[in-house]
C-alpha cells in the first residue's frame, strides 16, 4: 500500500478520535451543568410526590415537595408551589390515580379544589358516559379495562325476522376509538387483571350515547379492543352477510285461490339508512 494512503488513513483515525473525545467532554460538561443548576436551585420549581399517594386519597402537604426542573423540561399541567395543591377542607384535592415518589403531580392526576372522586370528574368537557350490557364475548373476554380505547359495533338483521330467509344479517360500527371509563362498578385505571363483567361504561358524545342506547334494543352490541397507539378511523363501517356468500331467496309469487299467479303492480322501494322497505302498488285493471 502506498505511503500516502497509509498516512491519509492514519490522519482520518486521529481526527475521528479527537472528535469523539470532544463530544464526550461536551456532553459530560452539559450534564454536570444541569445537575449543578438543580442543586443550586436554578430552574423551574415543580411539585412532586415526596411519598406514595394512593388513588382516592387527599393530597396532603407532607406528601409533597418542590424540585427544580431544567428550563424546557417542565411537564404540562405541573404545579409550582405546594399551596396550589393544598388548602382548607373545602378546597382539598383528591388523587385520581396512584402517584409514586418523585413523580410530578399534574392537573390531570388530581381533582379540582374541593372536587370528589367520581365518574363525573373524569369525563372530558362535552362528553357523556353511557353503559351497556357485556358478556365474555361482547366484552373481548374480559380484556377490556378502564382507559382502553374501543370501537362499538351493532349486529342485527334487516328486512325481516332473524329466522326469515329474506332477512339480511349485518354488523355496523356505531362509535369508534372511544375511551372506556369503567367495567362494572370499577373505574380504576391501574387495574390490569382481565375479568368478565356484566356492564361496561364508555365516554361518548351525546349523539353516540343516543345511538348506543337505541342499539341495545335492536341487536347485540359488542366491542373491538384497539391497540394503545391505534387512532386510525374505521375504513369499513358496515359489513353484511353478502360478504360471506349469503344468498337471499326470492320472495314467493302470490297466488290466488285457484293457484294462478296474481298480477302485481309496480313496486316502490324506500331506503332509510341501511333499511329498505318495499311497497307493492295495486295493479291496473
Amino acid at each position: 500500500m502506498p505511503l500516502r494512503t497509509i498516512a491519509t488513513f492514519a490522519i482520518a483515525i486521529v481526527l475521528g478520535l479527537i472528535a469523539v473525545v470532544l463530544i464526550n467532554v461536551y456532553m459530560g460538561s452539559s450534564r454536570k451543568a444541569q445537575v449543578a443548576q438543580v442543586q443550586a436551585g436554578v430552574g423551574t420549581p415543580v411539585v412532586v410526590a415526596q411519598a406514595p399517594i394512593s388513588r382516592g386519597g387527599i393530597v396532603q402537604p407532607a406528601q409533597l415537595k418542590v424540585v427544580n426542573y431544567p428550563a424546557g423540561s417542565v411537564p404540562a399541567g405541573a404545579f409550582s408551589t405546594i399551596a396550589q395543591l393544598t388548602g382548607p377542607k373545602d378546597q382539598q384535592r383528591i388523587a385520581l390515580r396512584d402517584l409514586a415518589p418523585d413523580e410530578p403531580v399534574l392537573a390531570n392526576r388530581v381533582t379540582l379544589p374541593g372536587g370528589k372522586l367520581n365518574l363525573a370528574t373524569e369525563l372530558s368537557p362535552g362528553m357523556q358516559a353511557v353503559t351497556f350490557h357485556s358478556s365474555d364475548v361482547t366484552g373481548v373476554g374480559g380484556f377490556v379495562l378502564p382507559n382502553d380505547r374501543v370501537d362499538v359495533m351493532l349486529s342485527r338483521t334487516v328486512g325481516g325476522e332473524s329466522n326469515n330467509s329474506h332477512a339480511l344479517p349485518l354488523t355496523q360500527v356505531i362509535a369508534e376509538n372511544i375511551r372506556v371509563l369503567g367495567v362494572d362498578q370499577s373505574d380504576d385505571q391501574e387495574q390490569s387483571k382481565p375479568q368478565v363483567v356484566k356492564a361496561i361504561t364508555v365516554e361518548v358524545t351525546p349523539e353516540q350515547a343516543q345511538q348506543i342506547t337505541l342499539a341495545q334494543t335492536m341487536g347485540t352490541v359488542s366491542l373491538a379492543l384497539r391497540h394503545v397507539d391505534d387512532t386510525a378511523p374505521v375504513t369499513r363501517l358496515v359489513t353484511t352477510a353478502v360478504s360471506f356468500g349469503y344468498f337471499q331467496a326470492p320472495a314467493p309469487k302470490p297466488m290466488d285461490i285457484h293457484g294462478h299467479a296474481v298480477r302485481r303492480g309496480p313496486e316502490v322501494r324506500i331506503t332509510r339508512g341501511t333499511d329498505t322497505t318495499a311497497y307493492q302498488l295495486a295493479s291496473a285493471r
